[in-house]
């Protein structure tokens, strides 16, 4: 079971290995939560086709920018169990949250449930690919087990005893696992680099929501997890029945003109799957400051001009 909207990378394993995918959509009007109505949904109508193993949550979220409470996922840890999923928690981006936002690993959430819950079969996953360390340019990371049988154990450490990471990508991992300390020479300066990055993160998030939800046609969430603003579009009638004509979804029609005509490239939600009459786009909000400005200058005009036309 992945998410939908999610990461692309899922389906295509899936496909590569011969599963069966199971969609589930988050729910945008709980910014982007796990509804375990729509999990039973999904769940329900796949068990004519496959045999459900595993539920896949990406927390914080990708490409939607947030982050999940701690009752939700206390919530999400009963169906699985109820259900007899193996959870995989996908939490890369778990260093990467912003103004206050408290994010909760699945392993704390799950240790601190009651039985039968506690016992609840979870893979974790983490990176130094994110955060403040590899920031996507150094690839490394790591998997945790918990509670499984010990015979699955020694089955992935045989898997991996045959399958090294890069040098530089476990040199970044460490890094990312032991991270200087109180009292060490680099610790201060460390603390410093780290909280500028994530204070000019947090403020980049803030603008791109401000800029955004300024502009007609546009509703925009707050991101408070990821690098990600992930806004719904509102595209007109005549312009969807003209991507349609074009063998296009009406979101990737609008994301190829805004492309063509500002430089501003960005990626269509239907690329990580979205409810039926729903239209988004992904983007970075990594851009410097100034950059930034001028994007959304750019995109407010483009825009506007799109609605115009296609009214």
């Amino acid at each position: 079971m992945v998410p939908w909207p999610g990461y692309p990378l899922y389906s295509a394993f899936i496909d590569k290995l011969g599963a069966y995918q199971i969609g589930y959509y988050l729910d945008e009007d709980r910014n982007w939560g796990i509804d375990v109505a729509e999990l039973q949904r999904a769940l329900s109508e796949a068990k004519g086709n496959s045999v459900p193993r595993l539920l896949c949550v990406i927390n914080p979220g990708n490409p939607t920018g947030q982050v999940l409470s701690m009752e939700n996922m206390k919530d999400v840890i009963r169906f699985a169990h109820d259900h007899r999923l193996v959870i995989l928690a996908d939490e890369v981006y778990q260093e990467n949250v912003y103004f206050g936002t408290e994010f909760h690993s699945f392993k704390k959430v799950v240790s601190t449930m009651e039985p039968p819950y506690c016992n609840t079969e979870l893979v974790s996953i983490h990176s130094a690919s994110k955060g403040c360390v590899g920031e996507c340019g150094l690839r490394g990371g790591y998997i945790e087990l918990v509670n499984f049988e010990p015979i699955v154990y020694e089955a992935v450490m045989n898997l991996y005893s045959t399958k090294d990471g890069s040098t530089t990508g476990q040199i970044a991992m460490d890094v990312v696992v032991n991270p200087p300390t109180p009292g060490e020479p680099s610790y201060e300066r460390f603390m410093q680099e780290k909280m500028a990055i994530f204070v000019s993160h947090e403020k980049r998030a803030e603008l791109f929501t401000q800029l955004f939800n300024s502009v007609e046609g546009i509703q925009c969430p707050r991101t408070t997890g990821a690098l990600y603003a992930f806004p719904r579009v509102f595209i007109p009638e005549r312009a969807v029945a003209e991507a349609q004509k074009l063998g296009m979804e009406p979101d990737a029609f609008y994301c190829l003109r805004l492309l063509e005509e500002t430089g501003f490239f960005v990626v269509p939600g239907s690329a990580f799957g979205q409810r039926q009459g729903r239209y988004h786009f992904r983007t970075t909000i990594l851009p410097p400051m100034d950059v930034l400005r001028e994007l959304v200058a750019r995109f407010r005009v483009f825009h506007t001009t799109f609605l115009q036309q296609w009214k």
